[in-house]
């Protein structure tokens, strides 16, 4: 019964298949306002949970537009080849971070993070 208005980013975990692609299974994130993170409001929602998110080094990346799924696997696909086979992380998932309301049509704002190991 409270609203909180849309924060940012949005953060979807995708889970890779083995040729890149998303599996069926995806989490979206939402951060709960700052006035709201020390007693947050009770979901009505059973499918909705409140998490809360270690502290986390990332390696990440940046891209503009309109992101489909296509730009996130892509860019993932991009940082990975960055990185190299040295670096530490979880291969398991990575996030796809969206910054900007969809009315915004330009200077939009996505990033790919992979979470160090």
């Amino acid at each position: 019964g409270v609203g909180m208005g849309m924060t940012a980013p949005v953060s979807i975990t995708a889970f890779p298949a083995e040729d890149g692609s998303f599996q069926q299974k995806v989490k979206v994130s939402l951060r709960i306002p700052s006035q709201f993170q020390a007693n947050p409001p009770c979901p009505t929602d059973e499918s909705i949970k409140i998490e809360e998110r270690q502290e986390m080094t990332i390696y990440s990346t940046q891209f503009g537009g309109y992101a489909k799924e296509a730009d996130y696997v892509s860019y993932a696909a991009k940082l990975r080849a960055a990185l190299g086979s040295d670096a530490a992380y979880r291969k398991d998932f990575y996030l796809c971070n969206g910054y900007d309301p969809p009315m915004k049509p330009y200077g939009r704002r996505n990033e790919v993070w992979f979470v160090k190991e």
